[in-house]
Parts: structure tokens; sequence; C-alpha cells
């Protein structure tokens, strides 16, 4: 039995900012990671591709200037690219490069769709984003995908009123060395208790006793950093339950389907620029969903593909060699079939079915714009929750889930006096 002033659950992005500001506050800490390695969502993975660091996780510093690991990267000295938009350079329409004008008119049918979500949200509508949409135009499923993609969720579950309220300033900086190390490395100070699963949190006495697959600790206050489809799942046994606010808070706002599938390849696609966005759609045909690509990733040989909605759920649910073929059946759309010739390895990512995660990032459904709020609201004054689903307006982020860690230690901070 060990005492704490404070127990942190979950070494992400949230639970490890929250260590760093416990430590610098000097007060007894413990932060606890159920895998075996930090970084929860944020992951570099320097195995998979020899020299090669991967995002398996969150990738691009978002509303980069107004991001606070912007500011770490640079003290750190840690190299990232300057990018605005993520509106691709080349859109391929079953196989055949579409001309400029043709681009042009499906990226901007795309920036109407979002555009029309945005508007309602800001005139207070929570309604699905999919309902002010034009749906009936040929780019419809393209947006659909774009929409998918950055919500986690098909666009009739997406909150108008949520997705308003995200900040963006749309320049999306991608680091070099890998997004996932440069949280690690921000937090490299921190302690972390490794391969520690919590599976009970009672708050019915004081101190606080948090039960875990290593024994039981105790603790004056608790951060608690799991996503919502962790919270809503019932791995985590609460004496007593979480007030019923938290827990419709946690199921209307839940952590959706995103996923990566990447490819190495021989050399660099000589056609292509270094790190080029590029879109692939098969019009008519409902089978061969929409996918985008990062080519010649970093000037690297590496292209990684990104899948969402129905269709990443069905590819993850089905298994990496699925994921995998269906991303080469697309490459082999745009390179031609030789392509398959020049790949080296492959591989996918597996948010959905992580145990310790159970998905990509949160999404508030329709009408329940309000969920974020109550998630944010302390329990009891001795448990808080952190993690980029608590987060007002930076929410899906790594940013936002550090800036609710940092928010959730002060208040811990606070209520211990």
């Amino acid at each position: 039995m060990s005492d704490y002033d404070v127990i942190v659950i979950g070494a992400g992005a949230g639970g490890l900012a929250a260590g760093e500001a416990l430590a610098r506050a000097g007060v007894s800490f413990a932060v606890l990671e159920a895998k075996a390695r930090v970084g929860g969502r944020a992951w570099t993975d320097e195995r998979i591709f020899p020299g090669i660091p991967f995002d398996r996780g969150c990738h691009w510093m978002h509303s980069a200037s107004h991001n606070p690991l912007r500011e770490i990267a640079d003290r750190l000295g840690v190299d990232y690219r300057r990018m605005g938009t993520r509106r691709s350079s080349g859109l391929y329409l079953a196989g055949e490069k579409a001309d400029a004008a043709t681009t042009r008119a499906a990226w901007d049918a795309v920036e109407a769709a979002f555009a029309a979500a945005d508007a309602a949200g800001e005139a207070d509508r929570d309604v699905n984003a999919q309902s002010v949409c034009d749906t009936a135009g040929p780019w419809w499923p393209l947006a659909r995908h774009w929409m998918s993609l950055l919500s986690a969720m098909p666009p009739e579950q997406i909150s108008t009123l949520d997705l308003a309220a995200y900040q963006d300033t749309k320049e999306n900086w991608p680091v070099v060395s890998g997004y996932g190390a440069l949280i690690a490395r921000a937090a490299a100070h921190v302690p972390v208790h490794l391969d520690v699963e919590v599976n009970a949190i009672d708050r019915s006495s004081t101190p606080i006793r948090v039960a875990t697959s290593r024994g039981t600790l105790r603790a004056r206050s608790v951060i608690l950093t799991v996503s919502t489809n962790i919270l809503a799942s019932g791995k985590i046994r609460f004496t007593p339950a979480l007030p019923d606010a938290v827990q419709e808070a946690a199921a209307h706002c839940p952590t959706g389907v995103a996923e990566k599938v990447a490819f190495l390849l021989d050399a660099p696609v000589e056609a292509f620029e270094d790190t080029a966005y590029i879109d692939t759609m098969t019009p008519g045909d409902p089978a061969r969903a929409p996918i985008n690509f990062v080519v010649n990733h970093f000037s690297q040989p590496v292209i990684v593909g990104q899948l969402c909605g129905e269709t990443a759920r069905e590819l993850e649910a089905a298994g990496e060699p699925a994921m995998v073929d269906f991303g080469l059946a697309a490459l082999k759309d745009v390179f031609g079939s030789g392509i398959a010739a020049r790949i080296r390895r492959a591989t996918a990512t597996r948010w959905t079915s992580d145990p310790h995660i159970l998905g990509a990032y949160s999404c508030a459904l329709p009408g329940h714009a309000a969920a974020r709020a109550a998630l944010r609201a302390p329990i009891d004054g001795r448990l808080f929750l952190a993690g980029e689903a608590v987060s007002a307006t930076a929410f899906s982020t790594a940013h936002g889930a550090r800036q609710s860690g940092l928010e959730a230690a002060r208040a811990a901070l606070s209520a211990a006096g």
C-alpha cells in the first residue's frame, strides 16, 4: 500500500503534462500507464520501418503557431515542416489523375461542406453535420471522407455545435522525427510506472484507493486521462459509480475510428515531390471508399494512407492484412500494378481494437455538444478527467490533451490546498 498526493492514470499527452506540473509543484505523485511505453495515442514507431520514424497516432502539430508543443519543439531543437492546408496536390478518379480544375472543384466542395457545418454550429444549431451539407453533388463522398477523418465519426454522427467550437488556424505542421517522440522527449523527466493496469477507483473513503494489476495505491486526488470509450466500457470499476452526467457524457462523446496504412518502398516515388498529398476515389462505386495518401513522407520512400468511417471500422475488424490490401488496391489505381513489387514492408494501425484505448479521438454526437463540459467538471473535488476529449476548443489533438492535463494538475493541487 503506497500513498501519494496525486495519482495520474494514463501516460499520454495529457497524463505526461499533468506529471510535469506535479513534478514542478514538488508533490508526491505517480503516473500509471497500462502499456509498456508512454505516449498513448502519440506513438512514434521507429521499429517497423528501420531508420524511418512513423507516427502511428497523432502526427501534425495542429494550429501550429498557437500550439505549445511547437514552442517545446523549438526549445528542444526538433525539426518540423511549416505547412498550411492539407488540400491535396493530386486527385485520382478511378485511377486517372484529374485535371487542375476538377481537383479544385472537388476541394472547394470539401471545404464548402465544412463551412456549412461550421455555420450551423456558429448559429447554435446542435444538429448532425450531414443534414446541412450538399450531399447530392459528385464530390460528397470525398467531403464525407474528410469530415469522417477529421472527426473520427461519419458526418451524420457529428454535432455541428461541437465541430464549430474547434479552433483551427489551418496550420498543420508535421514533426520530422515524430510527434510521439517529441511528446515523450518533452516529458522524459517524468517518472512513469509502465505495464500497470488500473482496475478500480474507490473514492468512498479518504484517501482514494486505486486498485491496479500490481496492487492497491492510495491518493488524495486522482487525474484520469483514459479515452471516453474506455471510460464508458466498464473496464475500470468506480465506487461509487461515476455521476450519471459523466457517464452520459462519455457515451455521447465517443472515441471514433481513424486508422492508417503505411508502405515502405524501395525508393521515393519519382513523379512526386517531398510530402505530397493526394486523394483517390472511384465515383459511383460505393465499395471503393476514398482514401488519401501522403507520398514521399519527408522525402523518405514511405506512403501513408488514412482510413476512416465504416470502411475503416470494417477493415480494422477484419485485420491488418485486409487494411493493407485495401490501401494497396488504391495505390495500384494511382501508380499501376507495378507498385506492388516496390513495396518492402507494410503496416496498419489498430486503434479501434486497442484494449487500452478503443478508438482514435473523440467526437460529440448531435445534440450533445455539452458533453465535453460535463467531462471537465471535477468529481467530488478529488477526481479530475483529462485528455483530448475534455478540451473545449482543441479536442482530438495532442495539444488539447496536454492543456487539459495541465489544467487537471492545477485543479488537483488547488483541491489539496
